[in-house]
């Protein structure tokens, strides 16, 4: 993930984008979320570590109430396209695959299953889960917000450690 990381932070860079708005962009993204914008911020870019924390928490939490109120509106329209049906029942599927610590453990559930910072988990996929379930969209979004937060605590924490070892 380092060098994905570092190719897509070179690139932007090299079009001249400031080095924030690449932490922005990069937390902004599904998949990389903020656990790789602030390892960006804080191991490839130097920034000051409190820097990288609140623009990687910002650009991963603004997508959060746009899944939340939309995404199975979207779903049902994508749906009704044959090209790209198959893969949001897909999507779906795999999404829902998820739900046992939801079912589990409720709301709490959502909140480990955003905060721990593993592949396959964090706010894109924890707010498409919570639409998916229907769960409340107001508890989903602040326990998105602070598993979000935990999840970048460990990040942050784990990259500064990384950048030391460097050194």
């Amino acid at each position: 993930m380092q060098e994905v990381c570092r190719t897509i932070q070179e690139f932007l860079t090299t079009h001249g984008i400031p080095d924030w708005l690449v932490v922005f962009i990069i937390s902004l993204c599904p998949i990389l979320e903020c656990r790789l914008g602030m390892f960006t911020a804080i191991s490839l870019l130097n920034m000051n570590p409190f820097l990288g924390f609140a623009i990687s928490f910002l650009g991963n939490i603004i997508p959060i109430p746009f899944i939340l109120l939309l995404i199975n509106q979207i779903f049902e329209w994508l749906k009704k396209i044959p090209v790209i049906n198959k893969p949001i029942y897909w999507l779906e599927e795999k999404t829902l695959k998820k739900r046992d610590k939801i079912d589990k453990y409720g709301i709490w559930g959502l909140l480990l299953f955003v905060a721990i910072p593993l592949p396959g988990t964090g706010a894109w996929t924890g707010s498409l889960l919570a639409a998916l379930l229907h769960l409340d969209r107001k508890k989903s979004f602040g326990v998105i917000c602070i598993g979000v937060f935990i999840a970048g605590l460990i990040i942050s924490i784990a990259s500064a450690v990384f950048n030391v070892a460097m050194y």
